[in-house]
């Protein structure tokens, strides 16, 4: 970032430092602590260089700058900078502390299948039937939507909803193509939205427009009810729904979104979710793909890549990140797929012709 800080800045630079230094401090003191209760066996993890770790934060320094330098061209306002999962830290954070022996216990045991006999599993695909992470019932209980958003911001020290943001200046230059739309009549659907954070950024920087998010969970939506009700604002159209049959009609949207989804499909529905995002957008529309790295972006990094897949089963992972997303973007329609990789992310900016 430059030399001469405004206090916005400024006042940014200290609240990431703090957040990344707190998650460092969390992960290894949970690593310990876990490892006293159940070791991991020999061999399971690999070594992760001190070459890959400088890498690591030299990428996390560059997608913070990203993240001031698109407030500084007007992409989106510098609030979004400081709305963040941290804001509900003090009644999170006992809750990821409490469920760590739970996911240390399902680790230990490579169990993956544990439900509570009160979640209603009935319907749902069965790739989806997992507890991703080993968190306590997957995405089916409103325990687990009360703490995902911290749990990822720890993991990514404290960057999850910076690499977030990485969608939003593509997705906005996108919708260039529809200057002659009234803002109001702009149309944007974001796929498997979780508990709403990419909604409220999108909702940041495109106030006017309709917004629509779509998830299966149940409890994760009502998460996103909850925390896009808290703000001001138009609040996003949010329906429950399995994004391989989008309940959209044909040429409906200008703009689609999708993050931190794709890894944890397996390649059939990677591919069904796409052409189900080409056909409900219009002609010109946009479609922004956020996800993990993959094996070949940055080979540096690939020993994190193997420990991630190991510690949080991330059982589509190892295929995910050999997979060829902009042939299955292409194969479906999609023209001028463009690549970007932010931090431990990469981004997928494609047009419908």
């Amino acid at each position: 970032m430059p030399s001469t800080l405004t206090i916005e800045q400024l006042a940014y630079q200290t609240l990431q430092k703090g957040k990344a230094a707190f998650s460092l401090a969390h992960k290894t003191l949970a690593g310990r602590i876990g490892s006293l209760f159940y070791p991991a066996p020999e061999g399971k993890y690999r070594r992760v260089p001190d070459e890959a770790i400088d890498i690591a934060r030299q990428r996390l320094d560059r997608v913070l700058e990203t993240d001031w330098n698109d407030v500084d061209r007007g992409i989106y306002p510098a609030s979004l900078l400081f709305d963040d999962a941290w804001q509900d830290f003090l009644s999170s954070y006992p809750m990821v502390w409490l469920d760590m022996p739970l996911i240390w216990d399902r680790l230990h045991r490579e169990e993956y299948r544990d439900f509570a006999t009160n979640i209603d599993t009935e319907g749902y695909p069965k790739y989806y039937l997992r507890n991703f992470h080993y968190q306590t019932d997957g995405y089916l209980s409103d325990r687990s939507a009360d703490i995902y958003d911290l749990q990822v911001e720890l993991l990514f020290n404290g960057a999850a909803d910076a690499m977030r943001r990485r969608v939003l200046a593509p997705l906005k230059a996108g919708l260039q193509a529809f200057t002659d739309v009234p803002p109001k009549d702009i149309r944007v659907l974001d796929v498997a939205c979780g508990t709403g954070r990419t909604l409220r950024f999108l909702r940041g920087m495109l106030p006017k427009a309709a917004l629509f998010g779509m998830d299966l969970s149940p409890a994760y939506l009502r998460k996103a009810t909850q925390l896009l009700s808290a703000v001001p604002g138009n609040l996003p159209q949010l329906l429950q729904g399995n994004a391989e049959e989008l309940p959209y009609r044909d040429s409906y949207f200008h703009g689609v979104t999708c993050v931190f989804t794709f890894h944890e499909l397996p390649p059939t529905a990677r591919s069904r979710i796409i052409r189900e995002c080409f056909r409900v957008l219009q002609p010109g529309g946009v479609f922004v793909i956020c996800d993990s790295l993959q094996k070949d972006d940055v080979p540096e990094l690939e020993p994190m890549m193997h420990n991630f897949q190991t510690a949080f089963h991330e059982p589509y992972f190892i295929d995910y990140i050999r997979d060829d997303i902009t042939e299955r973007m292409t194969d479906a329609g999609f023209v001028d797929v463009a690549i970007e990789t932010h931090f431990m992310s990469k981004y997928w900016i494609a047009r419908k012709p």
